[in-house]
């Protein structure tokens, strides 16, 4: 029993089978002794003292472990496991209370990590609960400091230099591992309640019961000393999940933040804020521990980046979120015409919506085109778990995923696609571009290696990941990702290396290393090999077959730019003549074609892609480049130092995708009735064929306007 005034207090002291003092319980070892004894707070009397041994399901105990405690496996095989123990402690404590004549009590340990590393983590694991006494308790080292502000820090507090503050003799070897600590202990809340302390237990530290969600604003200060990054969790892990792993600890409402990729996937990453720098410098401490076969890591994080994930400034969220400890569930594979309706058709009256149509979220484009993903509140765990099975489920011709969600998941979706630029508003003026300070490599030099076998939902960061030391010896924007015709990932990339003999090692090092649940094989090849591959032929054992556009009779001017060029972003794709419309095959026409040119701005944007000519992503290290219009001034310097002909702001080319396989020039044509094309102030700088030139310039009457 607990109360707010305790009566009482129970003196408890523990050990685990591995490290001892302040690593207790960051080894992830089992508890294997309980010692604990009850104090009457204003009788100062005592009960009886108890030792209790806890059988480990692993009894390998550790040199410190044995040395420290003189336990060893014999002695504790014979011990009762920690779920019988726990019920032993609870019923002996309710017996002394009785003799003493009292009835509440609070838990008094030598610090934290007895309660929050150790009992609380490992009943989690094991799947029972811990009454709750365990979840209110006074930190003995932070009473002591109050009572005596002269003494060591509490991080600095051990119960020998509190005794030795106080003059308390002393003599570890008098007494059994934890029945001396027990007796000090007490000694020492005796002193602090004397007449000259007269110090009053008021206000215990509490362990919460469950993570509250919630909704977070990129409005909020978050410090930076109570976020941490969880890395390597199971993709289908929720916030819930990661609530469980830090067990005993205090994490802040909504204060888990699960991480998507570029594809708007989970990446096996969280940032967790906590409620204060102390409940975080102890997560640290669960560094490498286990979340089910799966070792996580955890490392520090700052405020800002748990807000650029976690925070959010829709209003349409916040009201979506003001319902607080739901359940999220996250739909995705939506047909673009459902409807609340059919979405509360599809779930079923077994997991009723909280507040039907007002529990649900639509995600959309910044034009109000649905992107086929929702989010459902649910008011219980139940709900949610039925809701789930239906995952997979059909839903009109399509099958629907559903996987378990957080606020913080819902806030990074809907700023991810509030914030995506949509290709079909790409902007209409057609610029001159400049440039650019770098080249893919060519040549049969091996500086570059080849990486086969990516998980397709690899990204730059995971591949400069991959490559860890070696990341500082690849050439400024020289990771080329490899895309299929459909603009997917195939794979492979490229890297560009500074030297063969930094390729010679990336191979060496990398070859047949893990990136998340796949070997990736490494190999050292030349630019050239590089420029075949991406410009579409293949690189294997038999040796190089070359791209289609190298066979007899197929090959555009286009891609011979490629050589000396980097990869053209689509606003300039979209609009270069020579990538457009093959030019005649005769010398004077291959003299007179313009030079590309490339406008590269200082801040980078958002990445169109073109996929029509070859298919590797445009070079990248060690963040993607970007690609926005240039502004006026720097059309006007770029046409002036290259007599580059600019086509003026009024006329632009059009790309047509979509196109039937049979349509010819005619349909086109037909297509366009109304407008004028190719104005004669174009002819110079497009290069057209005797046969469209002949079309274009037809008589009046072919052209309507």
């Amino acid at each position: 029993m607990t109360a707010s005034h305790s009566d009482s207090l129970v003196v408890l002291f523990g050990a685990t089978a591995g490290a001892y003092g302040a690593k207790l319980g960051s080894d992830e070892r089992e508890l294997i002794l309980l010692v604990w004894q009850v104090v009457d707070l204003h009788s100062k009397k005592v009960g009886t003292l108890h030792k209790s041994l806890v059988k480990a399901d692993n009894l390998d105990l550790t040199e410190q472990c044995r040395e420290v405690s003189g336990l060893t496996p014999e002695g504790l095989s014979k011990a009762e496991p920690l779920d019988r123990v726990l019920q032993q402690f609870s019923q002996l404590v309710s017996s002394d209370l009785k003799v003493l004549g009292r009835s509440s009590y609070t838990l008094c340990s030598d610090g934290q990590l007895l309660i929050r590393q150790v009992l609380h983590p490992e009943t989690s694991k094991k799947n029972f609960l811990l009454s709750d006494c365990f979840y209110s308790f006074y930190d003995l080292r932070k009473e002591f400091h109050t009572c005596y502000p002269s003494s060591a820090t509490v991080k600095d507090q051990t119960i020998k230099t509190m005794a030795e503050y106080l003059g308390l003799g002393t003599d570890e070897t008098e007494e059994d591992f934890g029945v001396w600590q027990v007796k000090t202990m007490v000694a020492i809340i005796f002193s602090m309640l004397s007449e000259s302390c007269d110090h009053v237990f008021t206000e215990p530290e509490t362990v919460k019961y469950k993570y509250e969600t919630g909704p977070c604003s990129k409005s909020e200060t978050v410090d930076s000393e109570t976020v941490i990054r969880a890395r390597g969790l199971p993709w289908q892990s929720s916030d819930q999940d990661i609530a469980r792993f830090f067990k005993g600890l205090n994490i802040a409402k909504g204060g888990v933040a699960l991480c998507l990729n570029a594809q708007g996937r989970r990446n096996g990453e969280a940032l967790v804020r906590f409620v204060s720098s102390e409940q975080r410098d102890l997560a640290l401490e669960r560094h490498k521990h286990h979340m089910g076969s799966r070792y996580i890591e955890v490392y520090k994080a700052t405020g800002e980046e748990f807000l650029k994930i976690a925070g959010g400034t829709s209003n349409e969220v916040a009201q979506f979120l003001s319902k607080e400890n739901q359940v999220i569930i996250r739909m995705r594979g939506l047909p673009f015409t459902a409807t609340q309706e059919d979405v509360l058709g599809f779930l079923g009256p077994e997991c009723p919506v909280t507040g039907g149509k007002e529990g649900l979220l639509f995600v959309k484009y910044p034009d109000g085109r649905p992107t086929g993903d929702a989010f459902v509140l649910f008011s219980c765990e139940e709900y949610a778990q039925n809701a789930l099975k239906k995952h997979k489920e059909i839903l009109g011709k399509r099958y629907i995923e559903l996987f378990r969600s957080t606020a913080a998941e819902v806030q990074q979706v809907l700023n991810r696609y509030m914030s995506t630029p949509l290709i079909p508003t790409l902007p209409t003026p057609i610029i001159p571009v400049i440039p650019p300070p770098y080249t893919i490599a060519t040549g049969s030099i091996r500086d570059c290696v080849r990486l086969r076998g990516l998980p397709y939902t690899a990204g730059i960061d995971d591949i400069l990941e991959f490559m860890g030391d070696a990341t500082g010896d690849i050439k400024p924007h020289g990771v080329h990702m490899v895309l299929n015709q459909q603009g997917r990932p195939s794979g492979d990339a490229f890297i560009q290396m500074k030297s063969a003999d930094k390729a010679f090692m990336v191979a060496q090092k990398c070859h047949k290393k893990m990136m998340k649940d796949r070997y990736v094989e490494v190999f050292q090849c030349s630019g050239e090999e590089m420029n075949f591959v991406l410009m579409g032929g293949t690189l294997n054992r038999s040796g190089l077959s070359p791209p289609p556009c190298k066979l007899p009779c197929l090959s555009p001017p286009a891609y011979a730019a490629f050589q000396t060029a980097a990869v053209i972003p689509a606003e300039a794709a979209l609009y270069q003549p020579q990538a457009l419309l093959p030019a005649t095959r005769t010398p004077q026409a291959s003299a007179a074609a313009p030079p590309t040119v490339t406008y590269y701005p200082a801040q980078a944007a958002q990445l169109y892609m073109n996929y029509t000519a070859y298919y590797p992503s445009p070079p990248v290290s060690p963040t993607t480049v970007g690609y926005i219009a240039a502004p006026p001034g720097a059309v006007a310097a770029a046409a002036t130092a290259t007599h580059t002909p600019i086509l003026p702001q009024p006329g632009a080319l059009v790309r047509m995708q979509g196109l039937p396989y049979n349509t010819g020039m005619k349909e086109i044509l037909s297509f366009f009735q109304g407008y004028q094309y190719a104005p004669d102030d174009y002819n110079g700088l497009i290069q057209l064929s005797d046969q469209t030139r002949s079309v274009l310039q037809a008589p009046k009457e072919w052209v309507c306007l």
